[in-house]
């Protein structure tokens, strides 16, 4: 992917000490089934993907500065068996509790393929919002802020059919997609190939909620970290992987000086990006697209004013510097 190697860095005396650190994994979709390939004819390893998170656990642990770990979604994957998919569920997130610490889950839309909101949100232990949503925030360490948005606000799947978000989803793909089959992209150019039913979009509410989670961190001169599934960079992803209204997202994000960069799964092939703002993008490599022998998970060291990703195997390390609070 176009940007996937460009690399920010900073010089930095050796003995500083990050503030802290956190391990990162993207995109397991376990199954227990045989391997396969994406629609594009990528390879896939369901079995092999939990051999990734298991190892990217050990690692993680012998570590042991990690303050906690975030996985980027799509825990399973969706061929995973219907019958099977609550034990999957729970096989992996007791593999994420060997880790010494906390897990903070994000859901993605593998996740809402097996289960629905309600009996998957407690499973990842997402304390569900009252309009059930799976949207956070949380202040890591003195002068950071992390936030988790669900990408799937929005969205054909995962809710009731006859659901207020889910019928507001179809209406945004009938209007935006031509195609009988809205995963298709056909007559679909550009950034508005992101119109297809895997994706999703962040809803008024939570944009609200966000707004204010940005103020308040703004006041209290506070770095943030925006993490979730679905990219909001066209820098960072196939136009195809997009949030539906990353443009909206990244509006709100842009009037505030406090986000320095935004991470995210879903598009598999890992990339990196800043955008017209000075705010970074980075996508991970996804643990399923490993063949055996090789990983695809890393470890974040976050100093007063930069970061850096160390990679394992198929995970790139990428060293990212910003400016203090307010400046790029």
């Amino acid at each position: 992917m176009e940007g996937s190697n460009n690399r920010v860095t900073s010089t930095v005396e050796e003995e500083e000490e990050p503030v802290f650190s956190f391990g990162v994994i993207a995109d397991v979709q376990y199954a227990d089934i045989p391997d396969g390939s994406s629609f594009l004819g990528v390879p896939r390893y369901y079995r092999h993907s939990i051999t990734v998170l298991q190892r990217a656990v050990r690692n993680w642990n012998q570590r042991q500065n990690l303050s906690f770990v975030v996985n980027f979604g799509d825990i399973v994957d969706g061929y995973c068996p219907k019958h099977q998919s609550l034990d999957a569920v729970k096989k992996l997130v007791g593999e994420f509790q060997k880790f010494n610490g906390p897990t903070y889950h994000m859901i993605g839309n593998h996740c809402l393929y097996n289960l629905p909101r309600a009996e998957l949100l407690p499973l990842l232990n997402i304390q569900s919002r009252d309009n059930g949503c799976a949207y956070y925030e949380f202040s890591p360490a003195p002068g950071y802020r992390l936030v988790v948005l669900d990408g799937y606000d929005i969205s054909a799947i995962g809710w009731p059919d006859d659901h207020p978000k889910t019928l507001l989803a179809l209406e945004i793909l009938n209007s935006k997609n031509p195609n009988s089959d809205k995963n298709s992209p056909n007559e679909l150019v550009g950034v508005a190939r992101r119109f297809l039913k895997y994706n999703g979009a962040v809803g008024g509410e939570q944009m609200e909620w966000l707004d204010g989670v940005l103020k308040d961190a703004t006041e209290l001169k506070q770095n943030v970290i925006v993490c979730c599934h679905i990219p909001l960079d066209p820098g960072v992803a196939f136009p195809g992987s997009l949030l539906w209204n990353y443009d909206e997202v990244m509006n709100l994000i842009h009037r505030h000086g406090c986000v320095k960069v935004c991470v995210s799964g879903h598009d598999h092939n890992g990339g990196y990006s800043i955008d017209a703002h000075g705010v970074h993008h980075r996508s991970l490599e996804a643990a399923l697209e490993c063949p055996p022998g090789t990983d695809a998970f890393g470890c974040i060291d976050v100093y007063k004013n930069r970061l850096v990703l160390s990679g394992n195997s198929r995970m790139a390390s990428t060293e990212i510097s910003f400016g203090p609070h307010g400046d790029s």
